[in-house]
């Protein structure tokens, strides 16, 4: 899940809206969806361990402006709390999906990368 950080925005509310305008489809929600969909999200998202934070290398990089990134792993050690998300692509998204975590992950740019600390941080398999 990538989103720009807007201004005066914290990185933990960038996650939720991100999560929820592209996972869950929040923009073409119900308010009795969306008023769901917030509480879930909420929880979910209360805490997490951030595994990365800096600089990336990224195609979009230039000599005068570049990516950072934060890099939150949110485990939900049982599937229970995640087992309740409705995934729906939205926003600029066109699929979306839970997978297993694997090193044969094709992701953009860092993003693999990524995940690797996250399994390396949950003593998963890589």
């Amino acid at each position: 899940l990538q989103g720009m950080v807007d201004a005066g925005e914290k990185c933990t509310d960038t996650l939720k809206r991100e999560f929820s305008e592209e996972a869950l489809n929040s923009r073409e929600a119900t308010p009795e969806q969306l008023e769901k969909s917030k509480r879930l999200v909420e929880e979910f998202f209360a805490s997490g361990t951030q595994v990365y934070s800096g600089y990336v290398d990224d195609p979009r990089n230039t000599d005068n402006a570049w990516m950072e990134t934060v890099a939150v792993n949110f485990h939900d050690e049982t599937g229970d709390r995640i087992a309740r998300f409705d995934l729906q692509a939205g926003d600029d998204a066109k699929k979306v999906c839970w997978m297993d975590v694997s090193s044969d992950i094709k992701l953009y740019a860092s993003h693999r990368d990524f995940l690797q600390l996250a399994a390396k941080l949950r003593d998963a398999k890589w």
